[in-house]
């Protein structure tokens, strides 16, 4: 129930010419403020709504698998059919395991004598070459690799600075029968 109460005010009016005192009485309702929702109802909303956004997503989901088993089912009976994995014999594929140098190609002049004998040159530059990196000092522990093709020297690795790189190259460059040098080294 309400409960009606009576309030009292006293109120200064101030004009230009005068000043007085008023009072002021009103008749206040004393109800409890019921417009809001409570916090056990608050959370009940929130929990509800929770609830029906997962039953709605977990349907949505199964709608989605039974179209996809639809489909499959529903896939035409010319499918062909594969032998079970115990009859099919295994694939291997081989790979070389990178070799710490690359081969070295000899292509050997034919009977005629006519072509030019670079391949065997360029065997004897590619032995000088690897003899120069593995019995140096400087250079036996850096892991260089040389390919020599038609007199060109490819140099490849890594090296700690620029100096190194420039050093390698002189060395290599002064061996006989070298016609230029690719140096590919990596400073790292």
């Amino acid at each position: 129930m309400a409960e009606r109460e009576t309030e009292h005010r006293r109120i200064v009016v101030e004009t230009p010419t005068t000043r007085r005192e008023v009072v002021q009485t009103d008749a206040v309702n004393h109800q409890p403020d019921r417009s809001g929702i409570s916090g056990a109802a608050l959370a009940a909303i929130v929990v509800g709504v929770i609830a029906l956004a997962t039953l709605i997503i977990l349907f949505v989901m199964n709608q989605q698998q039974t179209a996809n088993e639809t489909a499959t089912q529903q896939q035409p009976s010319t499918t062909i059919v594969q032998q079970p994995a115990a009859q099919q014999p295994p694939v291997i594929i081989e790979q070389q395991a990178p070799a710490t140098q690359p081969p070295v190609i000899i292509n050997n002049p034919a009977a005629g004598g006519s072509a030019p004998a670079t391949g065997n040159d360029d065997a004897v530059v590619q032995v000088a070459v690897d003899k120069r990196l593995r019995e140096d000092a400087t250079f036996s522990g850096l892991g260089i690799t040389a390919t020599v093709l038609d007199g060109k020297v490819t140099l490849t690795g890594i090296v700690q600075n620029q100096a190194l790189k420039a050093q390698v190259e002189r060395a290599i460059r002064n061996i006989k029968g070298v016609k230029v040098v690719d140096n590919q080294i990596s400073v790292g």
